[in-house]
């Protein structure tokens, strides 16, 4: 066997192992500490939330169920996709929803240099504002994965980290009744839930979030009749700060 055979088919394994790592464990329970994963809340109320966007092929559909089941949601966007999709953008914030920073090019942001973080964060914050109006005070790490020197960093520049306490695994998981179990049977109070409307298993837009659609309004329908309210990441914390 050749050394180029060998190291593909290491490449392959390594490949696999990351992929089953992430359909089976949720590596934000890794970095939540100094985050906002889940908002204390005196109500029955929790934040649904969508990476990765905007999206031509997903979104517009994202946005007519969540019209539909009467929702506000917080979508993190990238700065690359917004950059490109310019009126969906501003299409989910004249819906009404909230839009907040996802970083520009969806890049682990780990071992970014203080500057390169800022810089990229910055630039997507910008180019939400023109796009929409709207200006990010959130940032959700591509992945998740974030260190405490980054976690420091973003302080800093006035942002909070915002991940989730609840992930739908929408990118891996094609069926919109198991999902929707599965959130419902470990639902809390102020619990942010995290979805996607761009991006699959290997790459970051298109993919397929039929599933993702289908799951809004029977969420919707089965959170509701469990005494639960839907609200904006800012709409949580708003509860907080008057507490």
């Amino acid at each position: 066997m050749t050394l180029g055979i060998i190291l593909f088919f290491s490449g392959l394994v390594i490949a696999i192992a990351i992929i089953l790592f992430c359909i089976f464990f949720d590596q934000a329970i890794l970095t939540r500490r100094e985050t906002i994963y889940r908002i204390p809340s005196s109500g029955k109320r929790v934040a649904l939330t969508f990476d990765d966007g905007p999206s031509p092929i997903w979104t517009s559909l994202v946005l007519k169920e969540l019209k539909k089941a009467n929702i506000k949601a917080t979508f993190f966007m990238t700065g690359y996709h917004v950059n490109q999709y310019p009126d969906l953008a501003r299409q989910v914030a004249e819906d009404g929803h909230e839009i907040e920073n996802h970083g520009y090019a969806h890049n682990v942001v780990l071992y970014y240099r203080s500057e390169e973080l800022e810089s990229e964060i910055k630039y997507t914050e910008y180019l939400i504002k023109k796009a929409t109006g709207q200006t990010t005070h959130y940032f959700r790490p591509p992945k998740a994965w974030i260190g405490p020197r980054t976690k420091i960093k973003i302080k800093e520049m006035g942002y909070d980290v915002v991940l989730w306490s609840l992930n739908s695994k929408d990118w891996v998981t094609f069926d919109a009744r198991h999902i929707v179990r599965f959130i419902v049977s470990r639902i809390k109070n102020g619990d942010i839930l995290l979805f996607h409307d761009s991006g699959g298993v290997l790459k970051d837009e298109g993919g397929d979030r039929s599933q993702t659609v289908t799951a809004i309004s029977l969420l919707a329908e089965a959170l509701r009749e469990k005494g639960f309210q839907f609200c904006t990441i800012n709409e949580l914390m708003g509860e907080v700060a008057h507490v």
